[in-house]
């Protein structure tokens, strides 16, 4: 009995080339996975920058003052936003707000040094940085540190201006800073 030309099976040459394009694809999608993490924590450092430039310029455009108050709580690091009322950020709903930043969203990303008056960031109704909630002492230059097991972030907010600068800090494994 003779075999039929289409029952034929695949050739090596042709299992070959097909395992090299899979090959070669593979190793451009791999270091593209790695990257996810970094995207992520340069997610919630662009996110930190643009809160605190919203918050001086609404305290301008507003003429009131406004706040950022962060907690350096591990996985569960968060800030909270919104206009100084009596003293303190207002957190009333639809007014303040509060964003996470730790957990899986971004990277496990953490607040690991705040170098801040009172732990938060507060503007006067100029948008310049100040020491307390709704006072006028102005504030010296602060920052906080964002940062996962590998990578972290430095966040500078100068004093007199409010002036946001970021600067990438390389890490070492294990180290707190």
């Amino acid at each position: 009995m003779r075999a039929n030309a289409s029952s034929r099976g695949y050739t090596l040459i042709e299992l070959l080339v097909v395992v090299t394009v899979l090959g070669i694809a593979a190793t451009m999608v791999v270091p593209a996975f790695s990257q996810t993490n970094t995207l992520r924590l340069q997610g919630a450092v662009r996110m930190i920058v643009a809160d605190i430039t919203q918050a001086q310029s609404d305290s301008v455009a507003l003429q009131s003052p406004q706040g950022l108050k962060f907690f350096a709580d591990g996985n569960n690091s968060r800030y909270i936003l919104g206009p100084i009322t009596a003293g303190e950020i207002d957190t009333s709903p639809g007014i303040g707000f509060t964003r996470k930043i730790g957990g899986d969203e971004f990277a496990g990303a953490q607040l690991k040094s705040l170098n801040l008056s009172d732990g938060a960031v507060y503007f006067d109704e100029l948008g310049g940085p100040v020491t307390t909630a709704g006072g006028h002492t102005p504030a010296g230059t602060q920052s906080l540190l964002i940062r996962t097991d590998s990578q972290g972030y430095r966040v500078t907010i100068e004093a007199f201006t409010g002036r946001v600068t970021v600067q990438e800090l390389v890490l070492d494994e294990g180290s707190g800073t």
